[in-house]
């Protein structure tokens, strides 16, 4: 198996996706990319990709006869990804819920629109230690997020991080936060031989929110054919350790 990993959605390279694809520079994890667009082929399936990320990349991108074969690819031992957005999980016409991907992933998907936009508060909690959060400040420097997939996680899965989402009012010459709603984040799972992550937020803005910023040092990346990006150190690794943990690499 190589290190290379196979990066399907988020608009395109020199947009949403220069996130991602900055992170994988930083971290020296090679990577091919299909953008949001373009519908996947036969060819790139048949690589073996040591990782498979599918984010706000519309299920009806898959041929049906591809499903089954990232769930072989899965179970002998290919890490696979999802990560949310308008075009994740069920989304706005996401629809992997129907999918035979729901079979492999950690999570059960609503059966109707997913998406919570939030103009309040939508804090991470950490749930659980694991390799993908260890040395990462969430309890002392806790950090928000704007939006994500509401999921439930299956009884055989791990939740990682929450999310507590608040609702703010101001009362005599202070904020008052009022909890509104707790949901997975990030929930881990192992099938067969691979190991399968779900990160219900999103990597860029908008619904990343204020995680795109989180760390005390700053990294300006830009990869070949991908957007400048400017991005907090912890969101840096986070993501970096997502990655290698689904691709055993930690």
């Amino acid at each position: 198996m190589t290190d290379k990993v196979l990066y399907l959605g988020d608009t395109a390279l020199n947009a949403a996706a220069s996130y991602l694809a900055g992170v994988m520079l930083h971290c020296n994890i090679p990577f091919d990319y299909i953008d949001s667009a373009t519908m996947c082929t036969d060819e790139q399936l048949d690589q073996d990709y040591c990782a498979v990320i599918i984010s706000d990349y519309l299920s009806t991108r898959f041929r049906p006869e591809h499903f089954e074969q990232l769930i072989a690819k899965t179970r002998s031992g290919t890490g696979l990804i999802m990560i949310g957005g308008w075009e994740s999980f069920t989304g706005l016409g996401g629809d992997y819920h129907s999918t035979p991907l729901a079979e492999i992933l950690p999570v059960e998907m609503q059966d109707t629109d997913d998406r919570v936009n939030s103009f309040s508060p939508c804090m991470i909690r950490l749930e659980a230690e694991h390799p993908i959060t260890a040395k990462l400040p969430f309890v002392t420097q806790s950090v928000a997020i704007n939006g994500y997939n509401r999921l439930c996680a299956k009884p055989t899965a791990k939740t990682i991080l929450s999310v507590k989402r608040y609702c703010v009012s101001f009362v005599d010459d202070d904020f008052e936060f009022s909890e509104q709603s707790v949901d997975p984040l990030l929930v881990v799972g192992q099938e067969l031989n691979g190991r399968v992550a779900c990160y219900a937020g999103d990597v860029a803005p908008h619904w990343a929110g204020g995680f795109v910023d989180w760390g005390d040092q700053r990294h300006v990346l830009q990869a070949r054919g991908a957007g400048e990006v400017e991005i907090g150190n912890w969101y840096l690794e986070f993501f970096g350790n997502l990655i290698k943990w689904v691709s055993k690499q930690i």
